[in-house]
């Protein structure tokens, strides 16, 4: 319950305060989402499963972001940022569709 408490204070504040994205951080908040996405999605997978851990659920969280992020930095560094933002959404795609997978046999048996 504090969870969804924190989500909704979140998102009123967002609204109301209407953050701007620095510029130079623009490129990199597609990759952030859905790093956190695919976060996300394994952590409802595992606690389907029973197996989540909320230790487990920040430090993926935090390190799919950071890591991803880090990635296009790179590429953008020597010139194919384009290039690996695209693997890394793949990737990232791939993850999100197989948990999503998991989840979707988990709930309708199918």
């Amino acid at each position: 319950m504090i969870a969804v408490l924190g989500l909704v204070a979140g998102i009123v504040l967002g609204l109301v305060f209407r953050p701007d994205v620095p510029p130079t951080l623009e490129p990199y908040l597609p990759i952030a989402v859905v790093a956190a996405l695919d976060a996300v999605f394994g952590a409802l997978r595992a606690y389907l499963d029973r197996i989540f851990d909320d230790k487990v659920f920040v430090v993926s969280f935090v390190s799919n972001v950071v890591i991803a992020a880090g990635i296009v930095w790179l590429g953008d560094q020597l010139g194919v940022g384009g290039q690996l933002q695209t693997g890394v959404i793949v990737v990232l795609g791939i993850r999100i569709f197989s948990n999503v997978a998991a989840i979707r046999r988990h709930l309708f048996h199918a």
